[in-house]
C-alpha cells in the first residue's frame, strides 16, 4: 500500500511506516463516520438491493473512507503522525 508522504524524521523508517499506516488508519475511522452522516450507504427506496445492501454498505463506505486516506483525504494522517512522533519524543 502507497502511504501518502510525511516529513521526514530521525526515527527507523520500520517504525515511521508503522505510524504512518496508524496514522492513516485513523484518518479513514473518521472519514467513515462523515460519510455516514451524508447519507451515503443507505438504503433507496424501489428497486434497492435489499437486506443484502443494507448489511454491506458500512464495509463500502469503510472501504471509500480508507481509500481516501491514502491518498491525502483531507490531511488529517499528516497532523495526526506529527502528533504521535511528538508524543514519542522525536
Amino acid at each position: 500500500m502507497d502511504l501518502p508522504p510525511i516529513s521526514s524524521t530521525t526515527m527507523p523508517s520500520s517504525k515511521m511506516h508503522k505510524l504512518q499506516e496508524l496514522a492513516v488508519d485513523m484518518e479513514a475511522v473518521f472519514l467513515t463516520e462523515m460519510l455516514k452522516h451524508t447519507g451515503l450507504g443507505t438504503a433507496r427506496d424501489g428497486f434497492g438491493g435489499g437486506i443484502g445492501e443494507e448489511q454491506f454498505s458500512g464495509f463500502l463506505l469503510q472501504e471509500q473512507a480508507r481509500a481516501l486516506a491514502e491518498r491525502g483525504g483531507l490531511g488529517l494522517a499528516e497532523s495526526i503522525f506529527d502528533a504521535i512522533k511528538a508524543y514519542e519524543g522525536e
